[in-house]
């Protein structure tokens, strides 16, 4: 039988690499000279962490605006990794595989989590489809992906490894449909992350697979959240030391622990005196392209109109579609989406703008862009 003290890991792998923690906590003396900048970057943290550092510059993804540098306490990550480690039962010898994007909250909170529950720790530099960068053998007990990495690893035929695990967390952008129907095929458990920067990662979670996936959040012990004047959520707890986060996020507070996400506030599309949230109608959208075996990346957003105020209208990744394309998507959305709420144009855009870490721009990609209306 194996001591517990057996299970206890004394280094990590990073892009297949091992490095000893005593070395890390030494780092840059006796570390490789060929290391990249991601890698030097995410070794400079596990020695601040080893080493005991109290606080912690982290930046904010930019999702909704610029990017901004805030501080976290030591305190702050610890409270969070402990939520996540009790939710899914996380201790010492468990395996964690890291391909979030370290230099984000997503990803660095990985590795915090690994190094307080002791778990053996595998980071991979993001790529799409990360499995493809570790041993076929290799197996993980808990892991997180961006819905890019979890329809590639999906689509690589990697279910059976991802089946052997405790838990999969998925966020980073928006979860379409289309993934959630593929992801009922896995048998561990899938949730949706909600959280941001200023809350040391997530705070609540959602189920999408199994036999009760839902379309509510569930807040994690010890968050306490209400909704403020505008219907927004609000967040009080010790990840944010105890100080009131003020959300845009428009939500329907079903009880004191849970929530239904409705979209960003900034979001909401101003037609003609009617309000329209853009994600339902990209939701819809979405399926309908899926449908007509039109799949791409599409978001729906306001464009100034002299007669309505702003105008609903969609932008589509990749070559304009066809005028029948357009006619059958139109019919489509027109039966499934109240009048105002159907885009009035779709805009062809050759590449949509993202962010640092990944997530798509929205403010970005209309700002740049140069092509016609289909």
């Amino acid at each position: 039988m194996t001591a517990d003290s057996d299970l206890l890991p004394v280094s990590l792998l990073l892009n297949g690499r091992e490095f000893f923690y005593a070395d890390i906590q030494q780092y840059p003396a006796n570390s490789p000279t060929d290391l990249n900048g991601y890698e030097a970057r995410v070794l400079d943290f596990c020695r601040q962490w080893l080493n005991g550092a109290q606080e912690f510059g982290l930046r904010t993804s930019g999702s909704t605006g610029q990017p901004q540098s805030i501080t976290m306490s030591r305190r702050q990550l610890e409270a969070s990794a402990r939520r996540t480690g009790d939710y899914f039962d996380l201790g010492p010898g468990d395996r964690m595989l890291v391909c979030l994007n370290c230099e984000f909250v997503g990803g660095l909170m990985m590795l915090v989590r690994a190094f307080e529950r002791r778990m053996h720790l595998t980071i991979v530099e993001p790529q799409a489809d990360p499995l493809a960068l570790v041993p076929p053998k290799a197996e993980f007990d808990f892991t997180s992906f961006v819905p890019l990495q979890l329809r590639a690893v999906l689509a690589a035929g990697h279910t059976s490894r991802l089946n052997r695990m405790k838990g999969i967390l998925v966020g980073g952008a928006a979860v379409e449909k289309s993934l959630e129907r593929e992801v009922q095929q896995l048998r561990v458990p899938v949730y949706v992350t909600y959280g941001m920067t200023e809350t040391a990662s997530h705070i609540a979670l959602r189920r999408l697979n199994g036999s009760a996936p839902t379309p509510y959040y569930h807040v994690l012990p010890g968050i306490h959240v209400a909704q403020d004047q505008r219907g927004c959520l609000t967040v009080r707890a010790d990840v944010t030391q105890d100080q009131l986060i003020t959300t845009n996020d428009r939500i329907q507070l079903v009880d004191a622990h849970t929530f239904e996400w409705l979209g960003r506030a900034d979001f909401v599309i101003n037609s003609g005196g009617v309000k329209v949230q853009a994600e339902k109608v990209e939701l819809v959208l979405e399926v309908a392209l899926t449908e007509l075996n039109l799949g791409r990346r599409a978001f729906v957003a306001g464009r100034p109109d002299k007669r309505l105020g702003e105008q609903v209208t969609a932008y589509l990744e990749g070559k304009a579609l066809s005028t029948t394309q357009q006619q059958q998507l139109q019919e489509l959305l027109n039966q499934r989406l109240d009048k105002y709420e159907v885009p009035r144009e779709y805009v062809a855009v050759p590449a949509f703008s993202t962010t640092a870490s990944g997530k798509l721009d929205r403010l970005s990609t209309i700002r740049s862009l140069t092509a016609a209306p289909l």
